[in-house]
């Protein structure tokens, strides 16, 4: 059994930064890739990011390339999600998701484990 917990959302001005966690619990995530997802109202979920536990190779959707970091913490058992540069289009409900294996996914449903989900609001 695996739980996510994603933390850091909340409400900032357009061009500001925020960062976001997401705690990982249960077994080793050594063989995991960890993908970022989000959702805004009336709109599909898309893929924002993702890292593989073991190397910390990444790969970003082209609309946060050069704004968005993912990284990791193997000690905390924590992916790490820092947007900076936000716009008021980043608004959604970030969600990260675990997906057994070393490569990255950018399809949602080939994601095994999943967080609640936390608010990121962009106001401009």
């Amino acid at each position: 059994q695996v739980q996510l917990v994603e933390s850091g959302g909340g409400s900032v001005q357009a061009g500001g930064s925020l960062s976001l966690s997401c705690a990982v619990s249960g077994r080793t995530f050594s063989t995991y890739a960890m993908g970022w997802f989000r959702q805004a109202p009336g709109k599909e979920r898309e893929f924002v990011g993702a890292i593989i536990w073991s190397s910390t190779r990444t790969f970003y959707a082209d609309f946060v390339k050069g704004r968005f970091t993912l990284s990791r913490d193997n000690a905390r058992k924590t992916v790490y999600l820092q947007m900076n540069s936000l716009k008021p289009e980043d608004t959604a409900v970030y969600y990260c998701a675990a997906l057994l294996g070393l490569q990255v996914v950018t399809r949602d449903d080939e994601y095994d484990y999943w967080g609640q989900g936390t608010q990121v609001t962009v106001s401009s």
